[in-house]
């Protein structure tokens, strides 16, 4: 790659036609599906944690410059995957926490894997093991990058040059345009071309599908500093990516690297997932016998009659007779607190009615007849 500059750093010649993992024995298309699939993860994890778009494309130009420096042989996937996530989100400056992303991640290769998705407890050895890689995944990105992460997207130029073209109130072309740059995350045209040439390269695409004609005399994309040739080649690549389906099971660590070489991953994959479900069932089949069982109705009833009631939680009603003769309810007998507040209540009233001159038995009235 190229020195330290504003400008995105592009692949050699050299690194393009011989990445380390290849030069190492990984077969090409084995990288192609790893490295489709890591930033499948990043994409699918930065949705579920709700990041803007430029932290998810950040992220996955940062993991796809990385892996032309260092191999997948060295460094798993999985903590790579981490590592440029928390990164981009640091660069970008919309941080999230290290345990919503390892959960996050860690679910969606369960799903996947047919594995049963419930999350890893933040006090666990898993959850170290995970912490502890991503922690060391972001510094070795950091230093294999040069700490070079600077990141030119090209949304941007893509909205202006389809304003210029005026095809902004197009109802197909746009939104096209605009799905060909997230999918081309997962293919490394990022690292082979500047943010110009990509956004007229899915222009050109997105006009050829919808038969939209583009001006060609002078050529359009010269006005936009492009080359045809290097437009016409994001085009092909585009095209390529949809005519190859990557696989969603590939090796996350060197583990299972091997054991895709000696053809055993599948196997291994397969046990595991049932020993996951047979050892949730366990747990929840224990979680369950835990539980008080429910008394039976009968047994409740006998229960309620067997035990006397206190005088605090009785509903029992005691009735007076008034002088004629009727029978008045009175109200659930109340708390001793509350009923000796009620009491001294009625005491302070008698108490103001006797000082009362009209009320007082020993008033003029009475001393003088």
């Amino acid at each position: 790659m190229s020195g330290l500059s504003l400008r995105n750093p592009l692949l050699t010649l050299e690194q393009i036609s011989a990445s380390p993992s290849e030069t190492q024995g990984l077969p090409k298309d084995l990288e192609t599906d790893m490295r489709a699939y890591g930033c499948h993860l990043i994409e699918a994890a930065g949705i579920v944690l709700r990041v803007p778009q430029v932290v998810m494309a950040s992220a996955q130009i940062l993991f796809q410059r990385f892996y032309y420096l260092a191999s997948f042989q060295d460094f798993s996937l999985r903590s790579t995957v981490l590592g440029a996530l928390f990164l981009a989100c640091k660069v970008e400056e919309n941080p999230q926490s290290i345990r919503n992303i390892i959960n996050v991640v860690d679910i969606l290769v369960k799903r996947d894997r047919g594995y049963p998705e419930i999350v890893t407890d933040g006090y666990d050895t898993e959850y170290y093991e995970r912490k502890n890689e991503m922690v060391i995944a972001e510094l070795q990105i950091l230093r294999r990058l040069g700490f070079n992460v600077q990141v030119e997207l090209p949304y941007g130029l893509l909205v202006n040059y389809l304003r210029s073209l005026e095809l902004t109130e197009h109802p197909r072309v746009p939104q096209l345009a605009w799905n060909y740059l997230n999918d081309l995350l997962r293919t490394p045209t990022y690292l082979c071309f500047q943010p110009e040439t990509i956004a007229c390269g899915v222009i050109y695409l997105a006009a050829y599908e919808c038969d939209v004609p583009l001006p060609t005399s002078p050529p359009w994309w010269n006005i936009f500093d492009a080359n045809g040739e290097d437009v016409v080649h994001v085009a092909r690549a585009t095209i390529a990516l949809y005519l190859r389906r990557p696989k969603r099971i590939v090796p996350l660590d060197r583990d299972e690297l091997d054991m895709h070489v000696s053809g055993t991953l599948e196997e291994h994959i397969s046990a595991e997932r049932n020993e996951r479900w047979e050892k949730a069932k366990a747990e929840l089949g224990t979680m369950e016998s835990d539980k008080p069982d429910k008394p039976t109705e009968q047994a409740a009833l006998h229960t309620s009659n067997s035990q006397p009631q206190s005088r605090s939680n009785s509903r029992s009603f005691s009735g007076s007779r008034s002088k004629n003769g009727h029978r008045h309810e009175r109200e659930p007998s109340q708390s001793p607190s509350r009923e000796r507040g009620r009491r001294n209540r009625h005491a302070d009233s008698r108490r103001r009615e006797s000082r009362e001159p009209g009320n007082s038995r020993h008033s003029s009235g009475h001393r003088h007849r």
